[in-house]
């Protein structure tokens, strides 16, 4: 039965199932927030490439994760993008186990449906899990963060054991050494069997030493501030030391917010440049009419705004990010209304390819939600923030040891969360307290007892 709900919900919101398998290539960067497409509305940045897939595929404009059970929250949003399950349940599977895992990650299920599966790049969940999803890789990064031209890599491994011993510095800058396996592995597939292939940078994370010339395209006095640039956040949020925070000083300064954006820009513009030739191998192999493409991003980025710098927070720059679809079974067009995950990939590309989705999944196929999309998400940071968002509205409430603080935010007339409405709106700030509570409770949120809401 659960085959044939994938099956008509691919019909009513993609298209019809293809006549073969499509193959399916996956981009993942690493701390690129929602608004840094010039393709999606910022003219500052240059990504022709992404731009690319933007104009041949649909763009979800409101996706986004559901946070991070630790401050690494790239680790619980891949570990969400992986199983496709809700935060809590992804924590105890993969970032936190205590058994092995007893189900089939994303990858590892189009493996055992016939397809090749190839990874490169990061991959913050582990040898075992990296060994149980791909029989092709390249170029593995078994870590959360490195410097860009000094990524301790393994080659393939197909034992699955991947000692330390056997790590080697990557040879150039990671975006391109991932590019460049990417690009081997397509020029290399032959035969008629379908390729999983997942390319996961981790671009434009930090540090961000982009090379000279892309550098060069940013200077710092020509880069905008952003409308709710702060020298500080108002309040303890409960994370504002992490390392995250630490790397410019306090108070922020618009030179220094600056500096750190024209960094971020060049980055992500030499990423844009490395994925265009990705996708042109993909051409030139003639595998692109047969590829759906995935664009993404594992989590946002504060880089000054509301005083942050890090991801360790709930407002939309860093719990919103870029999910762009494209190839066979995609429209074209852009999503402007109704929310998605990022973890509602998994039954959507199950759906996509015609496969059965593993009944452990619990996100929702996007093939249903083209046209409306989820009314609401859930938002979590660790143990001191939760959050809940509508279309309209956001409600966030901190947990930390000077008692608990509530914001609200009219999103439709303050999309950049600067007034906090709490205070003068007491019925919708009940109601989002009862939304939230709902979301807890069916999450099985640990302190879903202890919120006072």
């Amino acid at each position: 039965m659960r085959s044939r709900r994938e099956f008509l919900s691919l019909a009513a919101g993609l298209a019809s199932p293809p006549a073969r398998r499509p193959n399916v290539l996956v981009l993942l960067t690493d701390d690129q927030r929602f608004d840094t497409i010039q393709a999606l509305g910022n003219r500052e940045v240059r990504t022709p490439n992404i731009d690319r897939i933007v104009r041949h595929g649909t763009a979800f404009t409101h996706a986004f994760i559901m946070g991070g059970t630790i401050p690494a929250v790239c680790s619980p949003s891949r570990a969400m993008l992986l199983t496709g399950q809700h935060l809590f349940r992804a924590d105890r599977s993969i970032v936190r186990p205590k058994d092995p895992l007893p189900f089939a990650l994303m990858p590892e299920h189009f493996r055992k449906s016939g397809y090749a599966t190839f990874g490169t790049g990061k991959w913050h969940n582990g040898p075992a899990l990296y060994a149980r999803c791909f029989s092709h890789g390249d170029q593995i990064f078994f870590g959360g963060m490195s410097d860009h031209d000094k990524v301790p890599v393994h080659a393939f491994d197909p034992s699955g054991e991947y000692p330390r011993e056997q790590r080697r510095i990557g040879a150039g800058f990671s975006t391109e050494i991932f590019s460049d396996a990417a690009i081997r592995f397509l020029r290399a597939h032959r035969g008629d069997q379908p390729f999983f292939a997942y390319v996961s940078y981790t671009a434009p994370h930090d540090p961000r030493t982009a090379p000279g010339d892309y550098a060069s395209l940013y200077p710092p006095d020509r880069v905008s501030l952003p409308p709710n640039f702060l020298p500080e956040h108002p309040f303890d949020n409960g994370e504002m030391k992490i390392r995250d925070e630490m790397l410019a000083p306090f108070p922020r300064t618009p030179e220094a917010v600056r500096e750190h954006i024209a960094a971020y820009y060049a980055m992500i513009t030499h990423l844009d440049a490395q994925i265009g030739r990705v996708l042109d191998a993909l051409e030139e192999t003639g595998q692109a009419d047969n590829t759906i493409v995935v664009f993404a991003s594992d989590n946002g980025l504060a880089v000054g705004q509301h005083g942050l710098m890090g991801k360790q927070n709930l407002y939309d720059h860093s719990v919103r990010v870029p999910l762009v679809l494209a190839g066979p079974g995609v429209p074209r067009g852009r999503r402007e209304h109704g929310l998605c995950y990022l973890h509602d990939l998994f039954p959507t590309l199950c759906g996509l390819a015609a496969l059965w989705t593993p009944r452990e999944v619990e996100s929702a196929s996007l093939g249903a939600n083209l046209r409306a999309g989820r009314d609401s998400l859930f938002l979590v940071y660790k143990d001191v923030q939760r959050g809940v968002r509508t279309g309209r509205w956001k409600y966030i409430v901190y947990l930390t040891g000077q008692g608990h603080r509530e914001q609200l935010f009219d999103l439709e007339n303050d999309p950049w969360e600067r007034k906090n409405l709490a205070g003068s709106n007491l019925g919708r700030l009940r109601r989002m307290r009862t939304l939230l509570a709902r979301w807890m409770r069916d999450t099985g949120d640990p302190l879903r007892s202890s919120v006072p809401l």
